[in-house]
């Protein structure tokens, strides 16, 4: 019988510890180590938290954090036995405090789990973990330490790179391509069938063949109940970088450039053209066959109609220019109250 050892989840830094980490300057004196990252409102007292923005400045005089990682802007001070440590971005260096802090991921008590299912032909790279109940299928190349967790499905001909996360319930259709470092969060499904469907007098809607592929980029991260559909006849595509929220729709034959950013319930209809670094808020919702130039920025609750020239922001529905859509919303109010 395999047994686990949980490490211990208590961990204990000292303000010069995290300091090392972020590499800020330490305003201030406590007495108190640091047992864990918190929200100001709710932070106990050996309980470290962050000031990203100056509105949650008063927020400080309440919290019973002893630390806060602050902006080198920050105009108020620490306080009795408290402490700050100025960086340039709290929000970033927050992240590497969540690091420090972060518990260990679910172990496996196998390499490779006695009931997953993985074709003679797959290859499976060294240090890779695969899970219970998991299928990997013909030809299947899974490359170096990758992770699959329980009930993973990857079917045939499909190619995993290394270091790369999956998550339980996530499905990887036939012939589809993830990259290095990617993560896939629950229950997502990489190349699913395009929605194609044409109107014929005999036949009612006849279903069109979705012959293509997914194709993603290292470091793409897909969020838990999300869909990235095959292309109807080549690739749907997401470059290097994207950053995918959960209970997101991507059309077939999209393609996205480095660095994407789609918030949740957002969704692109079939064959959207998104450059490198757009931003689609939550909700928001873009026409099929339309291209966003480098840098746009959709507004959540949106709906894009046309194309998007780059470095432009979009809010509203239809979706006009900010400046233009907040003209609008002006004048609007002002009719309203007369």
């Amino acid at each position: 019988m395999n047994t686990i050892n949980y490490p211990n989840l208590m961990k204990n830094y000292s303000i010069e510890n995290i300091n090392s980490i972020v590499k800020g300057t330490i305003v201030g004196q406590t007495t108190y180590s640091i047992t864990a990252p918190e929200q100001l409102e709710l932070a106990k007292e050996t309980e470290i938290s962050f000031i990203g923005n100056k509105k949650y400045e008063k927020l400080w005089q309440n919290s019973k954090a002893c630390a806060a990682i602050v902006n080198e802007d920050i105009s108020i001070e620490p306080g009795e036995n408290k402490v700050f440590i100025k960086v340039k971005n709290a929000d970033l260096a927050m992240s590497l405090v969540l690091e420090m802090f972060a518990p260990a991921p679910p172990q496996f008590a196998f390499e490779t789990h006695p009931t997953a299912v993985i074709d003679i032909s797959a290859k499976i790279g060294a240090g890779t973990r695969i899970g219970a109940n998991v299928y990997i299928g013909p030809n299947v190349i899974v490359g170096e330490n990758v992770t699959i967790y329980p009930n993973a499905t990857i079917l045939d001909e499909c190619t995993i790179g290394k270091n790369t996360i999956i998550w339980s319930g996530v499905v990887v259709r036939e012939r589809c391509h993830v990259g290095n470092f990617c993560i896939l969060h629950p229950n997502c499904t990489i190349g699913a069938d395009g929605f194609g469907f044409r109107p014929c007098p005999e036949r009612g809607l006849v279903k069109i063949p979705q012959i293509g592929n997914v194709i993603l980029g290292n470091n793409v991260e897909i969020g838990a109940n999300s869909s990235v559909d095959r292309g109807k006849f080549s690739s749907t595509i997401l470059g290097d970088g994207c950053k995918i929220d959960n209970l997101v729709q991507i059309g077939h034959n999209s393609i996205l450039g480095k660095y994407c950013i789609m918030a949740g319930n957002s969704g692109l209809a079939g064959s959207v053209t998104l450059g490198n670094g757009v931003i689609i808020g939550g909700s928001a919702s873009i026409k099929d066959h339309l291209t966003l130039g480098d840098g746009v920025t959709i507004g959540a609750g949106s709906g894009v109609a046309a194309d998007v020239p780059a470095g432009k922001t979009m809010i509203g529905y239809p979706a006009v220019e900010a400046r233009t859509a907040l003209k609008q919303w002006a004048i609007l109010k002002r009719m309203a109250t007369q």
